[in-house]
């Protein structure tokens, strides 16, 4: 049997045998890697190269090698799962590198970070000047947390006092222009739904590229044809409006009239409205 044809099908064996053990050693190994996980993948990759490539005698030796470059890491992480200690030596510890907006340069020269390192992670979190932070710290997977000072911090809904409703996650209804029936039964919506809502926005389906529903039933598309304008969803906008043009006609009412019952049956539904616009602005107006 030729060389080239035994390296082939001892390839794709290690593959499908590599592939296995990654997936044994979970999510972490292709997510940010700590020192030690880098370690290991670099010495699985090199081990999976060298019994591809016949360079060790014994097949068997380069099979326990990878074999136990991957079910000590294994057993190490399940360790690390229950006791801290195990975890800082496997991963390390987080260093403070800036503590009430003061850099500490003794933790820098510890993590062998230089004033340039520093700028540049913090130019990465949106902080360009080391006076608006209060906070930093250097993770043990090499990336630094910041924590802007009060003054400096982006303005939220919180800091203004303003309550907003909570957000669901849109459904996707269709990709590619294909309908998906499942997201759509979720939502309690159907075909004909669909297809009338793309008729007034005058979209043919097979020219939808995805479709997504959120919670209040309103269709967001993108076409394949990006020259294409399409009219943003204006269901909560047209709901808030017409509600408060409720409250007013109602307020109206009660002014023009001289009935006093009638009076005060527009008055109390006017307040009536009031109270539900006000329950109802934090999702109408977010």
């Amino acid at each position: 049997m030729p060389d080239w044809y035994l390296t082939i099908l001892r390839s794709l064996g290690v593959f499908a045998l590599t592939l296995l053990l990654i997936r044994l050693m979970g999510k972490r190994q292709t997510s940010q890697l700590t020192l030690f996980d880098l370690i290991t993948a670099v010495t699985v990759g090199v081990t999976v190269a060298v019994i591809s490539l016949n360079l060790m005698d014994n097949l068997a030796n380069g099979l326990a090698v990878l074999a136990v470059w991957t079910i000590l890491p294994i057993a190490l992480y399940l360790l690390a799962l229950k006791y801290k200690t195990v975890r800082d030596i496997l991963q390390g510890k987080e260093t403070v590198l800036i503590n009430h907006g003061k850099v500490l340069e003794d933790k820098l020269l510890e993590v062998r970070f230089t004033p340039e390192d520093l700028l540049s992670q913090l130019r990465r979190k949106n902080a360009f000047q080391v006076a608006d932070v209060e906070f930093a710290m250097l993770e043990p997977n090499g990336e630094v947390s910041v924590l802007l000072k009060k003054d400096k911090q982006p303005v939220s809904a919180n800091t203004l006092g303003i309550q907003v409703s909570n957000q669901s996650v849109p459904q996707t209804v269709m990709l590619d222009g294909v309908v998906m029936d499942e997201p759509l039964t979720a939502l309690g919506l159907n075909r004909s739904w669909l297809h009338t809502e793309l008729e007034k926005v005058g979209v043919a389906p097979e020219n939808v590229f995805i479709a997504q529903v959120d919670a209040l039933g309103q269709l967001y598309l993108d076409t394949f044809n990006d020259a294409l304008q399409l009219p943003q969803p204006k269901t909560k906008e047209l709901a808030y409006a017409t509600l408060k043009k409720c409250q007013a006609d109602c307020e109206m009412y009660a002014l023009g009239t001289k009935h006093k019952s009638a009076k005060r049956m527009y008055a109390d539904c006017a307040k009536e409205l009031e109270e539900v616009i006000g329950e109802l602005q934090p999702l109408l107006k977010r």
